[in-house]
This record gives structure tokens, sequence and C-alpha cells, in this order.
């Protein structure tokens, strides 16, 4: 099978010229003699747009392949990028007798039991699963309320095909670590990696619905982003049902503008909850295009962004946070120095690379920026120089961050659609810096002390025995005067430190015992 599946892959990269890039264009003259011996010629057709074509007819598995490359211009040249960012899960759905055979199996019983109206035509189609409308009854106290929803059907038999394309992919990775002289700094087989668990994360839609369910939980109440309820009950591995909202979608601009949509302020707010899913929660929607997205228009909820599609998210650690927080506000203040400073800090550069180098090389990237709205920006040319610059320090590309970055031109494109003279980092430096105030003030301290409490009240009660123990080593152990003069003094410092910790302890613990 797999075998069948390569020569399908060898035939079509032949159809639309794709050898060019292997033989043609080869740094090894033995390669280019057997390019040319081969017949490869140059094709009047851009190579990025053949290479868009070709993915497209392999597959939903190699266009969602293709879309995360676009996002790693540091992988591929900007042109191929700036091609691969146009292709679309534009999937044919599959016929309602696989989706009844799909439910009918999950449930263990007839459609029509489940579910007391189901629609058999899809209103969305993707690559791994499709979406329809229904109903249930559901129980709410001792009477049942009918619930419009919307049900996600996983493909039948999409499993193997998956399995199939990844392991090719994974060839083909290794491939280029191997042969690529920037191979091992750009890491494409973690790259790979992250994309096969992004894609089995899509495959199991009790994940799926699991994420949705922390998204709608952090941001319940909020009036910038509504997240849809999930009915647990209806839940199984190939099938997610959820609340069905009625919302526009992002990319009708016009419609939302004649319901009185305030289209700027839907802008900034974009921003706002991109941040806020990074900075606040580490806990984000990885998949932010404007196909998954819509805002309410009814008067009660007007402007009110609404998330779909949440098989891919993306988490970030507390170091990794602080991390990214630190460089966008140096960003933001033009602090390029501390920009150098923080990748050398992080590892990410060699620690012999000189800082006053690398910030030149910044500040040469992202001056021409500032102060400008989103249309006279090109980020495509941003990225382009900023690869260049990581190619010639040898910075190693962080692959957790990829879906990050991914996320962070999602948002950059729809701001351009909403309102292409959006000040981005007017809008985004406030709330940063208002993060980091809270990181470091006294209620972060305060938290960070709560979370802390119970190790500290188990390990506290100790801490006289600990200090009595080490002043009767030091006591058996003869030393000059003003050793032990400052062994006194920081014997003196430990009781009090000691004493503080007891009584902030107390602060915190003696409220709670009161409630």
């Amino acid at each position: 099978m797999r075998l069948f599946r390569l020569a399908k892959i060898v035939a079509v990269f032949h159809r639309y010229g794709l050898d060019e890039f292997v033989l043609h264009d080869a740094p090894n003259p033995l390669l280019r003699g057997l390019g040319k011996l081969l017949g490869v010629r140059r094709h009047a057709i851009p190579r990025g747009e053949r290479l868009r074509r070709a993915l497209e007819t392999l597959g939903p598995i190699f266009v969602k392949f293709g879309q995360v490359l676009s996002t790693r211009p540091d992988l591929i040249p900007p042109d191929i990028a700036s091609e691969l960012s146009r292709l679309q899960d534009r999937v044919p759905p599959f016929a309602a007798t696989d989706v009844r055979r799909v439910l009918e199996t999950a449930y263990g019983r007839p459609v029509e039991q489940v579910f007391a109206s189901f629609d058999w035509q899809p209103i969305a189609s993707a690559s791994v699963a499709q979406v329809h409308f229904g109903s249930i009854q559901l129980k709410v106290g001792d009477v049942f309320e009918t619930r419009d929803v919307a049900v996600k059907v996983l493909r039948p038999n999409i499993q193997p095909v998956i399995e199939s394309d990844l392991a090719l992919i994974r060839v083909l990775a290794g491939w280029v670590e191997k042969f690529s002289a920037d191979g091992r700094r750009l890491k494409p087989r973690e790259v790979v990696a992250e994309f096969d668990k992004y894609l089995h994360d899509e495959l199991d839609l009790v994940r799926e619905a699991a994420n949705c369910s922390q998204l709608r939980r952090n941001f319940a109440g909020s009036p910038l982003l509504y997240m849809p309820e999930v009915y647990w009950d209806w839940c199984e591995q190939n099938v997610m049902v959820m609340e069905r909202l009625h919302a526009t979608p992002v990319s009708q601009v016009d419609a939302l503008r004649e319901a009185g949509v305030d289209i700027k302020k839907l802008a900034r707010d974009g921003v706002e909850i991109f941040f806020t899913q990074v900075f606040r929660d580490g806990f984000f929607h990885a998949d932010m295009h404007p196909g998954n997205i819509a805002v309410r228009t009814d008067a009660a909820h007007r402007g009110q962004y609404v998330g779909m599609d949440f098989g891919i998210v993306g988490t970030l650690t507390d170091v990794d946070r602080r991390y990214l927080a630190e460089n966008f506000l140096a960003f933001f203040r033009r602090d390029y120095r501390r920009v150098a400073a923080a990748h050398i800090e992080s590892g990410w550069v060699p620690p012999g690379t000189r800082v006053d180098e690398l910030e030149n090389a910044v500040r040469s990237v992202c001056e021409p920026i500032f102060d400008r709205p989103l249309a006279d920006i090109s980020f495509g040319k941003v990225l382009m120089r900023l690869f260049q610059v990581s190619r010639r320090f040898n910075v190693e590309i962080q692959p957790q961050l990829v879906l990050l970055q991914k996320t962070l031109l999602n948002v950059e494109g729809l701001g351009r659609q909403l309102d292409p003279y959006l000040d981005l980092w007017a809008t985004a430096q406030p709330f940063l810096e208002n993060w980091m105030r809270d990181q470091i003030g006294p209620d972060a301290i305060r938290k960070r002390l709560i979370e802390q409490a119970p190790y500290l009240s188990s390990a506290l009660p100790q801490l006289p025995r600990l200090i009595h123990q080490a002043l009767e080593r030091r006591a058996e152990a003869p030393a000059p005067i003003v050793i032990q003069a400052r062994s006194l003094w920081t014997n003196v410092w430990l009781a009090i430190i000691a004493f503080c910790l007891l009584a902030i302890l107390g602060t915190l613990w003696i409220p709670l015992l009161l409630e």
C-alpha cells in the first residue's frame, strides 16, 4: 500500500515539475548532471504555485502539512511560503450513508433515537471531519428542552491514510535534515513530530471537546469571546456535539458593518483575545483563521467573537510566557539590546554571540515597521529578514513555538482584513505591561505563596531543627574569628527569615481557618 502511495507521490511531483527542486538546482554537480540526463527542465509556472497544486492533488494531509510549512519561511524560500499560505481545506463531503454508519456505530442505535432532528446535508467539510446541524432533547431539571446543536463527524477510515502519509513525510524530513546545511539547526523532524502530534489530536473529538470546554471556562463571562457549550453525553471519539450558535463569519465584513458591529473595535478585541490566551492562560486556539471565527450580531452580544474548530490548541509553560513577554515588551520599547540579551540568556543562540552585533541585526529588521499601520507592513518581508538573521547567528528554531507563530500570523491577517490601519503595537503593549506588572507585583507574590503554602507548612516546622544542626556543626569546627562572626550573622539572618516566613504563612492560613 505504501509503495503505491509513494509511486503516486513521485508521479504527481513529476507532473508538476517538482523534481526540478531536487535535481536542477541541486548544489551537488552529480545531481545536476542526473537532472540533465533525465531531461529535467525549468517550468514557466512559478515553483510555489506548482508545489501548492501538487499538495492539493495529494490530498488533505499534504494540504495540512503545506499549511504548517507556510508558517516556516526558515525552512522554505519566501516565495514558496507565500504561495503555500493560500492552501485551503477544500475537501468534498463524504456521503450521508457514511455519516449514518459512523453515528450508529458510535451510539449503538439509530440516529433518529439519538437526535430530535438531523440535517444530512453538511454545512462544512474539511480534511478530517465535517459538520452537520441538528437538535437534541436535553433534560434540564424535570423537563426536557430542545437544543440546536452542531454535530462534528470524523471522516471514516481516515486513520490508515494519515499514518501512511505521515510515514512518508517523516522520510522527507529525514532527507532534509541529512542533506541540508541548515537541517540540524532547523529541526525539520521535530517540526514533523509536532505536526504528527497535533494531527492525531484532531482525530480524537473527545480531546477537541475538552479543548473547547477549557477555552469556554477561561473566557466565562467575557464580552470578548464566547465558546459553545459541549454536550458531553452525546460526544464520542469520532463524534462531537456542541451548542449551535447563530453568528456571522468574520470574513463577511460588510454584513457585520450593516448589523451595527464596530469593525475597528472588533480588530482591537481580536488582538486582546490572542494575547489573553497566550500570556494569561498559556492555552490558546492555534487555528484562528477567518474560517474558524464568527461574530454575534444580536443586540445583547453584538461584536462578540465566537470560536469554532478546537482540534489544534497550543500550550506554553510559565518560562515560555515570561520569556516571550519580555521579548515583546523590549521589542515594543525598541530596546533591541534587551531582545538580543534575552535570546542569549535563553540559549537560543550560541553563548559566544556578541550582543551588539545581534542587537544591530534585530534593529535593522524591526525599526522600519514601527509606528506604521498594518496596511503599510509586509509581514512576509519582515519574517524573511528575521529568518535571515536567525540563519546568520545560528538561532535554534523552537518547535514548541511553531503553533504560536502560526497563530500570530493568523491574528495579523485577521486584523489586516478588519482594520488595515490598526496599530498592532499600540494595541498590544498596554496589555503586556499590565500582565508583566501582575506577574511581579504584590498580588502575584501572594498568589505564589498561597500555591506553595502546603509545601511551606510542612517544611517550615523543620527549619529550627535544621538551623540548630547547622549551629552545632559550626561550633564543632574551629574557624577564624572573622568567619565565626560572619557565620553568627548568617544564622541570625536565617532566624529572621524563618520568623518572617512563619508570619507570612500565618497571615495566609489564619483567614482561611476563620472562614
